[in-house]
């Protein structure tokens, strides 16, 4: 009979152990869920902030004229080639169609007479004036046609975004006004319009 009594002690003080460590563990584990959920505050400096979407937007594709000469019987025509280039610059449209004019003709027919080795040394848009300054070589070799087409080219390609525009010539930087050896007269500004009265091809 003593020795029942001792195992329910024994029994009871066993569980009573056992539910005291279920309390305790209980306790602990409901204390970490707290110390989780509760945010850990962070000094401005800390803080992380999301990258932020870019605003610049994809350059605008332009369409733009490069002119090359096709002889005809007794005449020079000045054709334009189109041509789509994408820029984020002011005057990056221009700058690459006259890349691509001082590059020369790459396949067809059409040919040029501005001289090889001709650079654009610059270019410049304002209200409706188109400056373009070119390198010395522009005014090498050729007669009066050589010199009068290259000259229609500069003219007609400058003007390809507004056909009414005035274009100056420069060779590094300074006025082009009387161009090669035979003496082709330049009165500028230049403009379609004066170009075809008074420089036919």
């Amino acid at each position: 009979m003593n020795d029942q009594q001792g195992s329910n002690r024994i029994s009871s003080g066993v569980i009573a152990a056992v539910s005291a460590a279920v309390v305790a563990v209980g306790g602990g584990v409901a204390w970490l869920t707290t110390q989780q959920q509760t945010p850990t505050p962070t000094s401005p400096s800390q803080t992380i902030r999301q990258p932020q979407q870019s605003t610049t937007q994809p350059g605008n594709e332009q369409t733009a004229n490069i002119y090359w000469l096709r002889p005809r019987a007794t005449t020079v025509d000045l054709v334009p080639q189109p041509v789509q280039i994408a820029a984020t610059q002011p005057n990056q449209v221009l700058e690459t169609a006259f890349q691509t004019l001082l590059a020369g003709p790459t396949e067809g027919t059409d040919s040029t007479t501005i001289p090889q080795g001709t650079k654009l040394l610059g270019l410049k848009t304002e209200n409706d004036e188109v400056h373009v300054n070119l390198s010395e070589e522009f005014t090498s070799g050729g007669g009066s046609t050589s010199m009068v087409a290259r000259v229609g080219q500069v003219v007609y390609t400058a003007t390809t975004l507004n056909a009414n525009a005035k274009v100056y010539i420069d060779i590094n930087g300074q006025q082009l006004n009387v161009l090669g050896g035979e003496g082709v007269e330049l009165q500028q500004p230049l403009t379609r319009k004066s170009f075809e009265e008074n420089y036919p091809l």
